[in-house]
């Protein structure tokens, strides 16, 4: 749908590539990271790839991430209310960014000056491709000619069908980000234990497991699709896969669910995590997305 009655936007931190976004027709809007305290727009790897990025982590570089102000938000939203459009912006969830509280303060003060105009924010409560994957379905809905008010709707009824699943091979970064303690990491590192943590209904990471060894982890995130995606081992959904640095393994984990989905054979999608969530779970990640059952806790 080339002209859509309202515009579908985003954050940066639904780790879909710039072509994705642009061949489905969402805008977006950057945060912000630090490397050893340089500032970069989180640009989907333009300003600086991927392999660079984790590359400098991996060599010691400090890392922080600032995100989408409420100013920010006003400057990008006022420049579609302007053009008379209407706005859906779906935004990374409040359980691990305060940014939805900084679109919702801009989108106050918006309407009161675009009272004739529409503007709706809504917390994904999902983060990096789960987040984005909820996107595509809200495109899908959009290219379907559904209003802005039956897309916001269906985004509301549907985000807490979007499970998000995830393993780590490095549990370095875990440890300086205060997620889990020094000696932990160190037991873990020793006895490769690769913790598995998925998100809750209020949006935020939880560790669910502690699962020793790599080849084990990916057999148990796949087997937590298998126990939860809509139609079990029927699935037919969107699947995406998101990874820090560590393409191999989430290669690993498409292959075996090719292996044990039937109609998930060419169609899982992996992608990069992004800079802004890099940044905080550093390489070694990996997490699956797909529509299932709806979380319960």
């Amino acid at each position: 749908m080339n002209n859509p009655q309202f515009v579908l936007s985003c954050c940066s931190t639904a780790d879909l590539t710039a072509e994705q976004l642009k061949e489905r027709n969402i805008s977006w809007i950057p945060f912000h990271f630090f490397l050893d305290d340089k500032e970069y727009p989180d640009d989907l790897g333009k300003s600086i790839s991927f392999e660079d990025f984790y590359k400098a982590m991996e060599n010691g570089a400090s890392t922080r991430t600032s995100q989408v102000n409420s100013e920010e938000y006003l400057n990008y939203f006022e420049s579609f209310l302007k053009e008379g459009k209407d706005v859906l912006h779906v935004t990374l969830s409040s359980g691990i960014s305060g940014t939805y509280n900084s679109a919702v303060i801009a989108a106050e003060e918006l309407k009161e000056k675009y009272p004739e105009r529409k503007l709706y924010i809504v917390d994904s409560l999902g983060a990096s491709s789960g987040y984005g994957l909820l996107m595509e379905e809200l495109a899908d809905e959009r290219d379907k000619g559904k209003s802005v008010d039956e897309v916001k709707d269906f985004a509301l009824s549907e985000r807490l069908k979007i499970n998000h699943w995830f393993f780590s091979t490095d549990l370095t970064f875990y440890v300086k980000g205060g997620r889990i303690s020094k000696a932990s990491g160190w037991f873990g590192t020793v006895l490769k234990i690769c913790p598995l943590l998925n998100v809750d209904r209020e949006g935020k990471l939880i560790p669910r497991k502690k699962v020793q060894g790599k080849k084990l982890a990916v057999k148990t995130v796949v087997q937590k699709m298998e126990e939860n995606a809509e139609d079990g081992l029927n699935y037919s959904g969107r699947c995406l896969i998101s990874h820090s640095a560590c393409l191999k393994d989430a290669e690993a984990v498409r292959n075996l669910i090719e292996e044990k989905f039937p109609n998930q054979k060419g169609n899982v999608i992996i992608n990069s995590i992004g800079t802004t969530i890099g940044a905080h779970t550093g390489p070694g990640t990996v997490a699956l997305f797909f529509r299932g059952k709806e979380r319960e806790d």
